[in-house]
C-alpha cells in the first residue's frame, strides 16, 4: 500500500483567494508556519472571474461616459470603445488567468503552497489530491476554510442545456455578443449588463424575478439605476421570473419564455441569481458539518458546532456577506484570533459599492432593515447632484442625478446607514463607514467640514436637512 505523503503546519488554509490569503498571511507574519492549499489559481475568483476582470471590462465605458457630460471634453470624444483593446488589458489584469504572479508572495511570506483539493479527514487534518498524488496534512492550531462561492444555475426548465454564462464566462468573454439577456438584476448583473452595452453590445436586456433592481438595497437606488439603463438603451424587465430556455445545437441563439408568456431571443443569456457555497466536497461531515452550506461562524470566524475550537471559516463560504473585503477582513480577524489575541467579534456593518454608471454605495441598515430591527428611525435625503462638486464634474446624463440618504437613529443621534447614488460616488463610501462603526453623534459629525467644490460637501446638506 502506498504510503501517504505527510506534513505538519501551525495553521493550514484551504483555499488561496483574498479571504484565505488574508489568515494566511497575517500568520505568517507573526511567527507561524502556514500552508494554503489551493484547486485552481492562487488569487481566488476575485482576482481571475470577480472584481479584477469585472471591473477593468466596466473602465473603458465609465471614462467615455464621464467625459461625454463635461463641456469642451465632450467634443473630443469621437469614437466608441475599442472592445479587443478592452479585452487585451483585462486579459493583462488578470495575468492571463495564470498565477504565476501571485505566487513569490506567498514565497516572501514563507508560505507553503500545495497545489490540489483539501478535504477534512480528521480533527485539525486535511487530505489534498492533485495531479502528483495525496499528501496529509496536520495543523497544531488551526484549520481555516476559505472555499468560496460558486454561481447559482436555477432550476428553470431547459436553462441549463441552453449553456448559459455565468461570471466566470462573462468576465472571460472574448467577444461582444449582438444581444445579451441578463438574467437576475443584481449586482454581478447590473454591472455586466452595462459593461457589454458599453463595450457595443446594442441590444441587452436585464430580467428580474423580483419587483426591482438592486432588491436588497434602498428602493430609490434601483428605480434610477433603472432610469439610467432604459435611457441609454438597456431594457429593464422587473417582476416577471424567468420560465425557460432553448438553444438548439448548432444555433447561436436561446430563445427564452417568461413567466408572462413573453419571448425573448438573445445570442447568449447570463445567469446572475446568486452564489451557493463551495463546500460540498470538503469532509464538512467528518467534523458534523453539513457539505454544500454555509459553515455558520460565531463573531470571532469558529465554525460553530466543532468542539476544540481550531476549525474557522471566512468570506463567502460562512455567507456572512459575500464580498471581497468583508472576506479579507474576516481573514485578518481570524488570524489575530488564531494567535491568541483578544479581538472584538467580527463588525456587521457591511460597505458595498455596484460599479455601474450611476453608481450605487451604500453601508449598514436600508431604511425598512432599521425599522424591522425595531430602531427609531429617522432618515434623509439629498440630490447628490444638487451639490457645487457634482455640478463642476460635468452634466448629469440620466434622468436624475442620484439621490444620497442618511438613516439615522434618532434616540442615539448616530448614523445606521447610507446609501449615495450618482456618477464616481464610492470614495463617499468610506466616510459613512467610519461613521456607523464608530457611531460618530451627529452633533460631533456636524464639526467635520467638507471640502469645497467637492461632492463629500453632500454631508453638509444631509445633516443641515436633519436639523443641525
Amino acid at each position: 500500500m502506498h504510503e501517504v505523503d505527510t506534513h505538519e503546519a501551525d495553521v493550514i488554509v484551504i483555499g488561496g483567494g483574498p479571504a484565505g490569503e488574508n489568515v494566511a498571511g497575517r500568520c505568517a507574519d507573526n511567527g507561524l508556519t502556514v500552508s494554503i492549499v489551493e484547486r485552481e489559481l492562487v488569487g481566488g475568483e476575485c482576482s481571475y472571474w470577480g472584481c479584477i476582470p469585472s471591473k477593468t471590462l466596466l473602465r473603458p465605458g465609465d471614462v467615455l461616459a464621464a467625459a461625454s457630460r463635461v463641456p469642451g471634453a465632450a467634443q473630443a470624444v469621437t469614437g466608441t470603445v475599442d472592445a479587443a483593446a478592452a479585452f487585451a488589458w483585462r486579459d493583462y489584469m488578470t495575468g492571463g488567468w495564470d498565477d504565476g504572479g501571485q505566487v513569490p508572495w506567498l514565497d516572501s511570506k514563507k508560505i507553503t503552497l500545495f497545489r490540489g483539493a483539501g478535504r477534512l479527514v480528521g480533527t485539525r487534518t486535511v487530505e489534498i489530491t492533485g495531479d502528483d498524488g495525496a499528501r496529509r496534512l496536520t495543523a497544531r492550531r488551526a484549520v481555516v476554510v476559505a472555499t468560496g462561492t460558486v454561481a447559482v444555475v436555477p432550476p428553470v426548465d431547459g436553462l441549463r442545456d441552453a449553456r448559459p454564462w455565468n461570471n466566470r464566462s462573462a468576465t472571460a468573454a472574448t467577444y461582444v455578443p449582438r444581444r445579451l439577456l441578463v438574467v437576475g438584476g443584481g449586482a454581478t448583473g447590473v454591472e455586466m449588463a452595462q459593461a457589454f452595452h458599453r463595450l457595443g453590445c446594442p441590444r441587452v436586456t436585464i430580467v428580474e424575478a423580483a419587483g426591482r433592481l438592486l432588491a436588497r438595497e434602498e428602493p430609490f437606488a434601483g428605480e434610477e439605476l433603472r432610469a439610467a439603463f432604459q435611457a441609454t438603451g438597456i431594457e429593464v424587465i422587473t417582476g416577471v421570473p424567468l420560465a425557460s430556455a432553448r438553444r438548439q445545437d448548432g444555433d447561436s441563439a436561446v430563445v427564452t419564455t417568461l413567466a408572462d408568456g413573453s419571448r425573448i431571443s438573445a445570442e447568449e443569456i447570463l445567469v446572475a441569481v446568486g452564489r451557493r457555497p463551495a463546500t460540498a466536497d470538503l469532509g464538512l461531515d467528518v467534523v458534523g458539518l453539513t457539505p454544500g452550506r454555509f459553515v455558520d461562524v460565531d463573531g470571532w470566524m469558529r465554525a460553530t458546532g466543532v468542539d476544540g475550537g481550531w476549525l474557522y471559516a471566512v468570506g463567502d463560504c460562512n455567507g456572512r456577506a459575500l464580498l471581497t473585503h468583508m472576506g479579507k477582513y474576516q481573514g485578518r480577524l481570524a488570524a489575530d484570533v488564531i494567535l491568541g489575541r483578544d479581538v472584538p467579534a467580527a463588525t456587521d456593518v457591511v460597505p458595498r459599492v455596484i460599479f455601474t454608471d450611476p453608481q450605487v454605495c451604500a453601508v449598514g441598515l436600508t431604511e425598512q432593515q432599521a425599522r424591522d430591527a425595531g430602531l427609531p428611525v429617522r432618515s434623509v435625503t439629498y440630490g447628490t447632484g444638487d451639490v457645487a462638486g457634482a455640478q463642476v464634474r460635468g452634466r448629469a446624463s440620466t434622468t436624475s442625478s442620484g439621490t444620497s440618504k442618511l438613516v439615522i437613529d434618532s434616540e442615539r443621534s448616530v448614523i445606521v446607514g447610507a446609501t449615495f447614488v450618482g456618477p464616481d460616488v464610492q470614495e463617499l463610501l468610506h466616510a459613512a463607514t467610519v461613521a456607523i462603526v464608530g457611531e460618530v453623534p451627529l452633533d460631533r459629525l456636524w464639526h467635520a467640514v467638507p471640502s469645497f467644490p467637492t461632492v463629500s460637501e453632500i454631508w453638509l446638506r444631509l445633516l443641515e436637512q436633519y436639523g443641525l
